[in-house]
């Protein structure tokens, strides 16, 4: 049902870096490239993720009570992408594991503020 989620970002080229590391252990790769923002698929997911300056010209900023979650196969995969998006310069918002029901996941926060999670259903 969801096409693309864009998260505003305050520097284009050093999203695209962090994106880059972050998104590849989940097979994200770049997908359309734009002047003002890049764009992420993945194999056999039809929704994109995207990171844009915000058009109206005015400074990013982080949407209070927003997330973007980004699903994952495996365990494996979260703790890898979790372990990129640290690496990478992200603020941990809390580490990889099981938080009941089946639902196993991490959170992070990007470059620019704004809140993502990996997880893993079942």
């Amino acid at each position: 049902m969801i096409g693309y989620t864009t998260l505003g970002v305050s520097d284009l080229e050093r999203a695209r870096a962090f994106y880059d590391a972050v998104l590849a252990p989940l097979g994200g790769r770049r997908t359309l490239t734009y002047e003002r923002s890049q764009y992420y698929g993945g194999p056999g997911r039809g929704a994109m993720l995207g990171i844009t300056l915000p058009f109206d010209g005015a400074p990013q900023s982080v949407g209070n009570g927003v997330m973007v979650a980004l699903s994952a196969d495996t365990p494996e995969q979260i703790h890898a992408t979790h372990a990129a998006a640290m690496a990478a310069g992200a603020i941990c918002e809390g580490p990889p594991g099981d938080r009941g029901g089946g639902f196993y996941g991490a959170y992070f926060r990007d470059l620019d503020g704004n809140k993502l999670c990996v997880f893993k259903m079942g």
